[in-house]
C-alpha cells in the first residue's frame, strides 16, 4: 500500500530544517573559478549525476558570489578536500577572507589544465567542469555540468561534515576525534556525539 506523507500544517522552522539536513554526513569541497575574478567557497553540494556523459552537479546560493562567478565564466574546478584540509575548507567558507586572487594566497594550488581554475594541491580528486545546465532550486540554483578532465589521488582519507562539525574518518570507519567505529558512534546519537 502506497501512503502519502500528511502535509505539514505550519512552513517549516528555518533552524530546525538546517538542523534536520546537517545530520547528513557530506564530504567536503572547494569549488573554484579562474580568470579574471578568481574565486572559490567551500561546498558540501557536490554530487555525481551520470557516468555516461560523465556529469556532477553543485548547488549555489543564488546571493553568493559564486553564483555570479559560476554563470559569468562558464567553467569551474572542484577540490574533494583530504582529511588534513579541514583549515582550507574554514579558510573558504570564511566570508571576512580577502576576495578575488588574494583568497588564494592561503592555500597551495595549481591552474586546472583545461579551465584554469585554481585546484587545491593535496585534494582527494580534481574535477574541472564546464556548465551544461542550470536549474532554480528555491533560493539555489542546481548547476549541472560536463566533466573536462577528473584526477584522483589513492588511499588518501576525506574530512566529512556532519551536524556542523568537520569530522575525519579513517578507511576501518574510525572516527579520528573519537576513536570510535562510526556505527557504534551512529548507534549512540549521532557521528558528532
Amino acid at each position: 500500500m502506497n501512503v502519502q506523507p500528511e502535509p505539514t500544517a505550519e512552513p517549516c522552522d528555518p533552524v530546525q530544517l538546517r538542523r534536520a539536513f546537517g545530520t547528513f554526513a557530506t564530504g567536503v569541497t572547494v569549488v573554484t573559478v579562474g580568470g579574471e575574478c578568481p574565486h572559490g567557497m567551500t561546498a558540501n553540494s557536490f554530487t555525481s549525476v551520470s557516468l555516461d556523459p560523465p556529469l556532477v552537479l553543485i548547488c549555489v546560493d543564488q546571493q553568493a558570489i559564486m553564483h555570479r562567478s559560476l554563470i559569468e565564466c562558464g567553467q569551474f574546478g572542484v577540490s574533494v578536500l583530504a582529511a588534513h584540509q579541514e583549515p582550507v575548507a574554514r579558510h573558504f567558507a570564511d566570508r571576512r577572507r580577502p576576495l578575488g586572487a588574494a583568497q588564494f594566497d592561503a592555500v597551495d594550488w595549481v591552474p586546472g589544465r583545461l579551465t584554469g581554475a585554481p585546484l587545491i594541491v593535496g585534494a582527494l580528486a580534481h574535477f574541472e567542469c564546464e556548465l551544461w545546465r542550470s536549474y532554480d532550486g528555491g533560493d539555489h540554483t542546481i548547476f549541472v555540468a560536463n566533466l573536462l578532465a577528473v584526477r584522483r589521488e589513492p588511499e588518501a582519507d576525506g574530512v566529512l561534515f556532519v551536524r556542523g562539525r568537520f569530522r575525519q574518518l579513517d578507511r576501518d570507519g574510525i572516527d579520528v576525534a573519537d576513536g570510535v567505529p562510526a556505527w557504534q558512534a551512529a548507534v549512540r546519537g549521532g557521528v558528532t556525539g
